[in-house]
């Protein structure tokens, strides 16, 4: 089986990176194109993968294509590689707001497509992605796709309606993550402690905490009061973050970010 990028950014990396360690492909199982030679160069010295300097000869070869390019550049590539027999392939979408029909009626054909969600953690095996799929994808296709995107995290299906939902709450939520710890740490700062150490203090708590409620399917609001002592220092800290709306800003965030991914 042949594996395909177009495009070679940190996304379709990650992805690499996880095909390779977890031995779902070979190096010479995996080809590659990008913008430029400089990075297909780069890739290639990283990976030890193929890199073919031409979108039409990686989609060719392919028997599993990942458009891993920026939304706005989907109709340049698309238009570059549409006309090509696609009989027995699966493409594979990780552009926001690109719908299982945007992608027919580009492609002008109902191929077997995918819609793919993944996040930056890929980037260190701990991704979250969410995947959904068009009537043309057969069950073996399906599971290929899937061990793919388990290879750097967690893979879950979705159906489309809810594809533009996921940036909202995975996709895009390492932002507010990192927002966060680093406000955290200036806090820690604040009151004395190396801005080093209260980095790794704030990053192990919040992966502690995500390994917790994983791990127990405790409801995060009881974990929460498991740490709330009665006239404890947590509970003010909570105070204080209800009053400045703490909740309703990060539902406020996580609402606007579904609504741009909508309107992509």
């Amino acid at each position: 089986m042949k594996i395909g990028f177009i495009g070679l950014g940190n996304m379709a990396q990650a992805m690499i990176g996880g095909i390779l360690k977890n031995k779902l492909a070979g190096p010479e199982e995996i080809l590659g194109s990008a913008k430029t030679a400089e990075t297909e160069q780069k890739i290639r010295e990283k990976f030890g993968i193929c890199t073919t300097g031409n979108n039409e000869r990686t989609a060719h070869e392919s028997d599993v294509l990942f458009l891993a390019v920026k939304p706005q550049f989907f109709p340049e590539v698309i238009e570059q590689i549409k006309g090509l027999n696609y009989a027995g392939k699966t493409i594979v979408s990780i552009a926001p707001g690109k719908t299982l029909d945007w992608l027919a009626e580009q492609f002008g054909n109902d191929l077997a497509f995918v819609r793919a969600m993944p996040n930056t953690p890929a980037l260190v095996g701990e991704g979250c992605t969410a995947a959904c799929f068009s009537d043309r994808v057969d069950e073996a296709s399906k599971e290929t796709v899937m061990e793919i995107l388990g290879s750097f995290g967690k893979a879950f299906e979705v159906p489309e309606r809810l594809m533009d939902v996921v940036p909202g709450v995975s996709g895009c939520a390492p932002a507010w993550v990192f927002m966060m710890l680093e406000a955290m740490a200036d806090g820690a700062v604040a009151e004395g402690m190396p801005r080093k150490q209260a980095y790794e203090f704030a990053a192990q708590a919040v992966l502690g905490s995500a390994k917790l409620m994983l791990e127990t399917g405790k409801h995060p609001g009881e974990l929460k009061d498991m740490v709330c002592s009665p006239a404890g220092s947590t509970i003010q800290a909570v105070r204080v973050l209800e009053e400045k709306n703490f909740r309703g800003a990060m539902m406020d965030a996580v609402i606007a970010c579904i609504e741009k991914s909508r309107a992509l």
